[in-house]
């Protein structure tokens, strides 16, 4: 898969979207700035932009041990995935009707449907991706 160079400003410019009508950076903002970024440069070059900013976040935020690779990734398929479907129809434009469509997502366990607990909080998936070791991912 080739990757897009990380882009700063575009991140900031997509969480402070994201931010406007939010008190806090919860796991619906993370999956709404997913979203966005899918839509707008497509999965591949979003899996960068998300990854490489919630990682440098991190870092800026004191605990760059909260960043985990495979999590990041994951979650940029998933909503990719979903944000792609044919039955994504016209809601693509509006959050809301997507999440909607797709509450599962609000589920912030959903991963563990696809990982063991122990894959996702090992060295190795916080560092680098690692694919599913419970189910394959419904493209897959």
């Amino acid at each position: 898969m080739t990757t897009a160079p990380f882009d700063a400003p575009l991140f900031a410019g997509l969480m402070q979207e994201v931010m406007a009508g939010a008190g806090r950076f919860g796991h619906r903002q993370h999956v709404q700035l997913t979203w966005l970024a899918v839509c707008r440069y497509g999965t591949p070059a979003a899996i960068t932009l998300v990854s490489e900013g919630i990682q440098r976040t991190a870092r800026y935020a004191g605990a760059p041990q909260k960043y985990n690779a495979t999590v990041s990734r994951a979650w940029v398929e998933l909503v990719g995935h979903h944000a792609t479907a044919p039955e994504a129809g016209p809601g693509g434009a509006d959050f809301d009707r997507f999440i909607g469509q797709n509450p599962a997502l609000l589920d912030k366990r959903l991963l563990t449907r696809f990982y063991r607990s122990s894959t996702l909080a090992s060295e190795r998936a916080r560092s680098t991706w690692t694919e599913p070791d419970l189910a394959p991912f419904p493209w897959q």
